[in-house]
């Protein structure tokens, strides 16, 4: 019989409780290989994590997801995921206007632009066959094979839609904000790879979130492995092949080792491990108080004119009710790049602008910031980077694959498959058989 894992020794340690290892231990377990996985914060989740205050739930960086995504619903453990859709399409401000763009599911198949309340001789979209153009090309794309696209040449994102021979005005005026705040991303430097990719999620899907918070998606997963498996609050002080050395339970053997961390804390522990560039982001959560929520029919609100910090907001509590006490307005907003000195009252000058609404009397809730939150993708882009370093010694999470919630998922899968080959298991193996003896 494969035995539990001990205090001093497990077949598989993983380092990091993030969603790409929680991912693997879910295969790996599954599989009857034991498995402790040790996290260093008190909680599970790494940088998918939601605080509660005073009843509202707010996400640490909050990434936006497409319900086209097949690894949010077949990966293990997420069965009760429940997401909540943004209304479709996007509102994208312009011109001191807004405008309802991006609904590919609409009765013609075009983007179409609606002006707001007030009201605006021109679209910034361009006109009828400009959006039917731009439709089209979005409905081809929704089609389009990945390994097609991955055959494409790889060049920066916003020198890839501009080779495309869309309209500039489209593609400054609702592409460019649009992939910004799905790669987090302002310069769109990205892999257009992985540019074509992300749009190509977003006309099959909707733009989610999971409801309760980030924090959700990495607790189901944390829920449904086996009592024992997880050890938070452990930091890790060496690791290699054979053991892991811990601050506070002292050395933890193994046979395979799994590193399920940032790319910076891999990096420490495994020198010589490539760093990526970063793009920082910040999260700030505001309340309205007892003002009532500026109208957007909860959609997801760009600045098109980068005429503030504010990349996109939206009013959560709208998207998502449980975030939020009964009654009151949660808003959150994405600044991406560095954050300007004045944070707060820079980014409240500009929701007042984007939301057309007074916002001296909201109050900040929570606001974070974060140097490393997205792994930068440049051309080219590798999305499945070798997760196995040598036999014993392996590696996942977003850095290995694309830079998002599912590249993490799909990373940690990866990751097991490769561990379960090298120690000569087959998935769905637990029937109580003994591992081969280690070499």
């Amino acid at each position: 019989m494969l035995r539990a894992h001990t205090a001093d020794h497990a077949d598989v340690v993983i380092i990091g409780a993030g969603t790409a290892g929680l991912t693997a231990a879910h295969q790996l377990i599954s599989a009857g290989v034991d498995v402790s996985v040790l996290e260093a914060a008190p909680h599970v989740g790494g940088r998918m994590a939601t605080h509660d205050i005073d009843g509202f739930r707010l996400d640490r960086l909050g990434p936006l997801l497409s319900s086209a995504h097949p690894e949010l619903s077949s990966t293990p453990g997420l069965d009760g995921l429940v997401l909540r859709d943004f209304a479709p399409g996007v509102l994208v401000h312009s011109g001191g206007r807004r405008y309802r763009a991006g609904d590919v599911r609409n009765a013609r198949g075009a983007l179409r632009a609606v002006r707001s309340r007030s009201s605006a001789p021109r679209a910034p979209l361009g006109g009828t066959i400009e959006q039917a153009r731009l439709g089209a090309w979005l409905s081809r794309l929704a089609t389009t094979p990945e390994p097609r696209i991955l055959a494409r040449p790889d060049r920066a994102a916003l020198d890839g839609l501009r080779a495309r021979g869309l309209p500039p005005r489209v593609v400054g005026g609702f592409l460019h904000p649009l992939l910004s705040a799905l790669l987090g991303d302002p310069g769109l430097s990205t892999s257009s790879r992985m540019a074509d990719l992300t749009l190509r999620d977003y006309a099959r899907g909707r733009l989610c979130v999971p409801s309760g918070g980030s924090a959700t998606l990495p607790e189901l997963l944390a829920a449904a492995l086996p009592p024992g498996t997880i050890r938070t609050g452990v930091h890790v002080t060496a690791a290699d092949i054979t053991s892991v050395r811990t601050k506070e339970h002292g050395e933890l053997g193994c046979r395979s080792l799994l590193l399920a961390t940032g790319a910076g804390a891999a990096a420490e522990l495994l020198p010589g491990l490539r760093m990526p560039a970063f793009h920082p982001v910040t999260v700030l959560h505001h309340t309205t108080g007892e003002a009532p929520a500026p109208p957007t029919g909860g959609s997801l609100l760009l600045d098109a004119d980068h005429s503030g910090p504010v990349a996109h907001t939206a009013v959560m509590s709208e998207v998502d009710p449980s975030r939020a006490p009964r009654g009151r307005t949660l808003i959150t907003s994405t600044v991406l790049g560095p954050p300007p000195q004045d944070l707060d009252g820079e980014v409240r000058a500009h929701l007042a602008e984007l939301y057309g609404t007074p916002t001296g009397d909201w109050e900040l809730l929570a606001a974070h910031h974060d140097p490393e939150a997205v792994p930068a993708m440049p051309p080219p882009h590798d999305p499945r980077r070798p997760v196995r370093l040598l036999a014993g010694l392996y590696v996942c999470g977003d850095h290995r694959d694309t830079s998002t919630v599912q590249g993490a998922l799909r990373s940690g899968t990866r990751a097991a498959s490769a561990i379960l080959t090298d120690l000569g298991v087959r998935p769905g193996q637990a029937d109580g058989t003994e591992l081969p003896a280690a070499a």
